[in-house]
């Protein structure tokens, strides 16, 4: 039998990845945390019995209003999100929290400043804060930051939050998970100016001017109403503009106000449905795509193709050796 990753393993070994998969699938779905921080750390080690535990969950998924936050490092994102938590846990909802941070130079783990930030949920099973390391993988850490809100998604938690670093092409990938994306800033000089070099405003759903008391702020909260005006999508729907003071929680109701009416306009429009058929569609050709190209690897290192790298380089045709590994592998499968 071969697993997932493309090793090969014996039938005994087969049936303990499968039972060990189902016992973690199935506490993750009667709430067990415990499961739900196992499972993710699968996820994000690339493990093989990751997959069959995500295709276990799956049914279970897709209840949970996934909200993303990014902006430019020191907007205050992580109090934002602190504040929005608070307000979600008072009206009784469970909630996820995906912080993906810079990775550790010494062990290329995540360094978890999102959890001091958000310390004093810790205490409340009601929130689950993970901690996810960029380590500079933009592809993988997209597909793991999905795959992870799918689990939290699945153990019962109907509201997910995933903040990321900054406002950089990796950020932008992983804000596709997002059902409603906001962007925060600040009055501070140039953030705005960032955020259209970043060419974020296409993916911004709500934007947050964060240190409102700062001098500056009204005037940012102006760029950014009169360069988010056209409608995006399916719906008729306008980034609304709001200014917020993290540290004391002033505008943060009105910023919730803001993603929940925009997760019931897209709902309502059908908008909310092909968001999610297309992330769907691209996470296949994301799977696809990295498939082929770890065989393509594993035919070059250690497979027949590898001699054919040996001679004139001038005459090896890389266009046909592709073709060939690619005609192999349509021939397996039929």
């Amino acid at each position: 039998m071969q697993n997932p990753a493309g090793l090969c393993i014996g039938r005994a070994g087969a049936r303990r990845y499968t039972r060990r998969a189902m016992d973690i699938a199935t506490r993750l779905l009667e709430g067990d945390i415990r499961a739900l921080a196992r499972a993710i750390r699968l996820v994000e080690d690339r493990d093989p019995s990751a997959e069959e535990i995500l295709r276990d969950v799956r049914g279970r998924a897709g209840a949970a209003h996934v909200v993303g936050v990014t902006g430019p490092p020191g907007s205050g994102k992580s109090t934002v999100c602190d504040q929005l938590i608070e307000r979600w846990r008072t009206a009784g909802h469970r909630v996820g929290v995906i912080a993906v941070d810079p990775s550790s130079p010494f062990t290329g783990g995540a360094i978890l400043g999102d959890r001091v930030r958000m310390q004093r949920h810790t205490g409340d099973d009601g929130v689950y804060i993970r901690s996810m390391a960029a380590r500079g993988h933009l592809g993988g850490l997209a597909s793991a930051a999905r795959e992870a809100i799918r689990l939290i998604d699945a153990s019962g938690r109907d509201r997910c939050l995933l903040e990321t670093v900054g406002v950089g092409q990796s950020e932008l990938e992983v804000m596709l998970t997002a059902d409603t994306t906001v962007v925060v800033t600040t009055p501070a000089s140039g953030d705005s100016v960032q955020i259209i070099k970043a060419g974020i405003l296409e993916i911004a759903d709500v934007f947050v001017v964060n240190k409102a008391d700062l001098p500056g702020a009204a005037k940012v909260a102006r760029e950014l109403r009169d360069l988010g005006r056209q409608p995006k999508g399916m719906t008729a729907w306008q980034p609304p503009v709001i200014q917020t003071v993290g540290t004391t929680g002033a505008g943060v109701d009105e910023l919730l106000d803001a993603v929940e009416r925009h997760h019931a306009a897209i709902a309502d429009s059908g908008e909310l449905e092909q968001r999610r058929r297309d992330r769907l569609r691209a996470e296949i050709e994301a799977i696809v795509i990295e498939r082929a190209a770890d065989r393509a690897r594993r035919e070059l290192e250690e497979g027949t193709m590898g001699s054919e790298l040996s001679g004139d380089l001038r005459g090896i045709d890389p266009y046909g050796i592709a073709e060939r590994i690619l005609n192999a592998h349509a021939s397996e499968i039929h």
